[in-house]
């Protein structure tokens, strides 16, 4: 199997154009997804491809098109609904929590609802509070959205055309800063199953359980981890809902240790969710209580060095590891 090396914004935009080259009923609903290609041009040449009744641009109404698009699924086809960001998504919050997420249930399965909703989330670099947020754990915390955050062009590729194919709503968070990173993905079709983690480091002192952005936070701090001399497995979710909770307890009882590295607040987060699985499923192979490294518990600053300090970054994750291993 060949590979070719691609970038975050390519292998989504190569997974949407395969779903919709595969299945005439996917199509594509969001604010300038058409003639300008997207905020973050991850659409870029599917409104030429394939036409104005697919590739749909919206107005700014985040409630109205989350509202066409559940519509749509529950009438049979496969929308795909892009948010500019996922901080607009909240202006649609009822619409994703109250309808996509319940209608099979209240139906008694006689709607299956399967939509996509996808975009950006987490800092952007410079964007302040009101667009700066990993809103991750609000889906997570409703029964009937499966919730997918991938971190490298391979996962965001192979997640995205499963998630298209799912009969459930899907929320899919791409990591706004991620658009332009790197990596080998295979030049045949391929999918990756949601509910199924990567153990993307093997490593013996303890675990980095991690996803989206919080892999590359963990990258970024890997040589001075290394230079303390430890050497950390690093476990990414790719899937918060469903979860792989096997892989969670299999690293953290091959190490004894857990470190949780995301990019959202620290209360009522996924971060407490799997430190809650790992206390109750793994406590007698803990060698060392869990750790979590988070963004501060405040709005996020619009100052460039202010905003680093508030996410996890290799300092902050060097200290928890010294906390962690002593």
């Amino acid at each position: 199997m060949g590979k070719t090396k691609i970038s975050y914004r390519e292998a989504i935009r190569r997974a949407l154009f395969e779903e919709m080259q595969r299945d005439k009923d996917v199509f594509l609903m969001g604010e300038e997804v058409g003639y300008y290609e997207g905020a973050y041009k991850a659409t870029q040449g599917l409104l030429k491809e394939f036409g104005e009744e697919r590739v749909v641009d919206t107005p700014i109404s985040e409630q109205g098109f989350a509202g066409v698009g559940i519509g749509a699924a529950m009438c049979g086809l496969r929308p795909v609904i892009e948010f500019m960001t996922w901080n607009f998504s909240l202006v649609a919050f009822d619409q994703l929590y109250n309808n996509a997420a319940k209608m099979y249930y209240m139906s008694g399965g006689q709607f299956p609802i399967p939509v996509t909703f996808r975009g950006p989330g987490g800092a952007g670099g410079m964007l302040a509070a009101q667009h700066s947020q990993a809103l991750e754990s609000l889906y997570l915390h409703c029964p009937g959205l499966k919730v997918v955050m991938p971190s490298t062009p391979h996962d965001a590729l192979g997640l995205l055309k499963t998630s298209i194919r799912d009969n459930n709503p899907v929320v899919f968070i791409e990591g706004e800063v991620l658009y332009n990173v790197t990596g080998e993905v295979p030049e045949e079709e391929f999918l990756i199953p949601l509910g199924q983690a990567d153990l993307k480091r093997e490593g013996k002192d303890f675990s980095i359980i991690c996803w989206s952005r919080g892999y590359h936070f963990a990258l970024e701090a890997m040589d001075e981890i290394q230079k303390a001399g430890y050497d950390p497995e690093i476990l990414d979710l790719r899937s918060l809902r469903p979860m792989d909770e096997s892989a969670i307890y299999e690293t953290v009882r091959k190490t004894g240790r857990a470190l949780i590295i995301e990019e959202s607040w620290p209360r009522a987060s996924v971060g407490s969710h799997v430190s809650d699985l790992i206390q109750r499923n793994c406590f007698y192979d803990l060698q060392a209580p869990v750790l979590r490294v988070t963004q501060e518990d405040v709005p996020m600053p619009y100052a460039k060095n202010l905003e680093a300090a508030s996410l996890p970054n290799p300092s902050r994750i060097l200290a928890a590891v010294e906390e962690l291993m002593n």
